[in-house]
C-alpha cells in the first residue's frame, strides 16, 4: 500500500512525520502522524499508537502534546491516526461536532449510509498496524494503545476486545461508559442502529465485566475540573467499580491545581484541554515503556 510524505520535522533527533495512504477500510485518503525515534535507525522499536478525541485530526496529538522527547529517550515510534473517514460525502456527515467527521468513535458502523466507511474499528485494530509494520522498522510483537475522550474510549475497548493484542492500555479523560452518555447515545445509535444490547460490544465498562485475557495494568488521568465529567458525558466511576468488581488492576489519578491563594487568580484544578494531556504525558509514555521494552 503506498505512503504519500506529507511532511516531516527534526524533533529529539528523531523526526515527526505525516503521511497520507488509500484506505480499503474506509475507502478514503487517511492521514497519520508518526514520530520516529532516533533508535528506529539502527535497529526495530516498538509501536505506541494514540487515538484522538472528538473533532480532532491526527495534528492535534503530534504538536499539543509534547509526548515526542519521552519518545525518543525510551525509543518508542508513535503513531497518531485521524479520528474518522473524512471526504466520503454523505449526507449529514459534517452537521454536527460529535458524529459524522472528526467522531468515528472507534467502532464499525452497520447501519447506512456509514456502513461502507466507518469503520474506524478495523482500521485502528487491522489495517493500519499492517501498514505500519510494512513500512517502518517496527517491532509487531510489542504494541500499546493510548487515547484521549473518545480515544481513549477507543482504546480502552481495543485493549479489552483483543486480550493480548496490545502490551498495555492507558488513557486521558476517556468516555468510559458510552451506553450511559449523551455523547455514546448519539454515536452508538448512529452507526449501530437502535438496538442498545450492540452497543454493548463498544462500551469498556460492559466489556470488562467479561475480559478474561491477560492482565491488564491499566492507567487513567482524569481533570478534577474537566467541564464533560461534571457533565456525565466521562463516567470513570462506573469503569472503576465494574474493574474492581473484576479484580483488573486499573490506577485512576484525579488531577487537580496546586493549592494557593491569590486576591486575583480563579484556581482550577486540569480540564478536557491538551494543557491537561502535557501535563502528564511522560508518565503515560513511561507506563508504556515499561511494559513495551521489558
Amino acid at each position: 500500500m503506498a505512503l504519500k510524505q506529507v511532511s516531516s520535522n527534526k524533533c529529539f533527533e528523531g523526526f515527526q512525520k505525516v503521511f497520507e495512504h488509500d484506505s480499503a477500510e474506509l475507502k478514503c485518503k487517511m492521514k497519520f502522524g508518526i514520530y520516529l525515534p532516533p533508535k528506529a535507525e539502527t535497529g526495530k522499536c516498538p509501536v505506541l499508537y494514540w487515538l484522538s478525541g472528538l473533532t480532532c485530526t491526527e495534528q492535534n496529538f503530534i504538536t499539543k502534546a509534547a509526548f515526542q522527547q519521552a519518545a525518543a529517550e525510551h525509543g518508542l515510534i508513535v503513531v497518531a491516526p485521524d479520528t474518522s473517514p473524512r471526504g466520503c460525502n454523505i449526507e449529514g456527515e459534517d452537521e454536527s461536532w460529535d458524529f459524522g467527521t472528526g467522531a468515528g468513535f472507534y467502532v464499525d458502523a452497520t447501519e447506512d449510509p456509514w456502513k461502507t466507511n466507518y469503520r474506524m474499528y478495523s482500521y485502528i485494530k487491522d489495517e493500519l498496524p499492517k501498514l505500519i509494520n510494512a513500512n517502518f522498522p517496527t517491532d509487531p510483537e510489542r504494541m500499546s494503545i493510548f487515547g484521549h475522550s473518545m480515544g481513549g474510549h477507543g482504546a480502552l475497548i481495543l485493549a479489552l476486545k483483543n486480550p493480548g493484542k496490545y502490551k498495555s492500555v492507558s488513557a486521558f479523560a476517556p468516555i468510559c461508559n458510552p451506553i450511559q452518555c449523551q455523547w455514546g447515545k448519539k454515536a452508538l445509535g448512529g452507526y449501530l442502529g437502535p438496538d442498545a444490547s450492540k452497543w454493548e460490544a463498544y462500551d469498556a465498562t460492559q466489556l470488562v465485566k467479561s475480559y478474561s485475557g491477560p492482565r491488564l495494568d491499566i492507567l487513567i488521568d482524569q481533570g478534577k475540573d474537566d467541564q464533560f465529567l461534571s457533565a456525565g458525558q466521562l463516567l470513570p466511576d462506573n469503569f472503576i467499580a465494574a474493574c474492581t468488581e473484576q479484580k483488573i488492576p486499573v490506577v485512576f489519578r484525579l488531577q487537580q491545581a496546586s493549592c494557593f491563594c491569590s486576591p486575583w487568580l480563579l484556581i482550577l484544578g486540569y480540564d478536557h484541554s491538551y494543557f491537561f494531556i502535557a501535563s502528564f504525558i511522560n508518565d503515560h509514555i513511561k507506563h508504556h515503556a515499561k511494559y513495551l521494552n521489558a
